[in-house]
């Protein structure tokens, strides 16, 4: 898809939300709520592919210089309505992540949820700063609901997710897909907490 596609498309969908301004789905992932206390005191901090930016208030919540990024003008829009109304401090950008990947050792936590790009993997891992740390929440294949994207290829396979971060290191990994009890644990998703650390010598 085109990149004037890709941001029609995500522009109507935000522009079409039926919800007010003071209830935007500022909500953080689960993978970054549930592993908070593993955020640094400080920082630079990216929600990449942010949406209506709740990582990136989360964040900034928390006491990181918090950087939103999004191909969605509205979106960008409403979260800066949003972070005006509520004094939060966050840098805004529109911005064709697939074009203008993160540039390398730049950020100390990035954060992913709900998109998936395969081609940009690469420059999200060389985005992290040595000690930086990857927050990444986003759907599997193996699913018990309707909830995410119809298109397969955008949908995780079995431990796919550390395999294209096999290159950090793991601090928490949760992927349940059909085992089990469907009603209990998280399913549809895959979470990942990963570090980036230095090459053994």
């Amino acid at each position: 898809m085109a990149k004037d596609d890709v941001e029609k498309k995500w522009n109507n969908i935000y522009t079409t939300q039926d919800q007010a301004e003071s209830q935007l789905e500022i909500k953080a992932a689960y993978v970054l709520q549930e592993h908070a206390f593993l955020l640094p005191k400080s920082g630079l901090a990216l929600d990449l592919a942010s949406g209506l930016g709740g990582n990136a208030v989360f964040l900034a919540n928390y006491g990181l210089d918090s950087h939103a990024w999004d191909i969605s003008q509205t979106a960008m829009k409403k979260l800066q309505a949003y972070c005006s109304k509520n004094n939060i401090s966050i840098l805004t950008e529109v911005r064709d992540i697939e074009q203008q990947p993160p540039a390398a050792n730049s950020f100390d936590v990035i954060c992913v949820s709900y998109y998936l790009e395969r081609a940009i993997v690469k420059n999200i891992i060389t985005a992290l700063k040595i000690n930086g740390l990857l927050f990444y929440q986003t759907f599997i294949a193996e699913k018990v609901s309707d909830a995410g994207p119809s298109n397969p290829q955008y949908r995780l396979q079995p431990n796919e997710l550390l395999t294209l971060f096999s290159s950090l290191h793991v601090l928490a990994y949760q992927e349940h897909g059909t085992v089990g009890d469907v009603k209990k644990g998280l399913r549809d998703v895959a979470t990942l907490v990963a570090q980036k650390r230095c090459a053994k010598k």
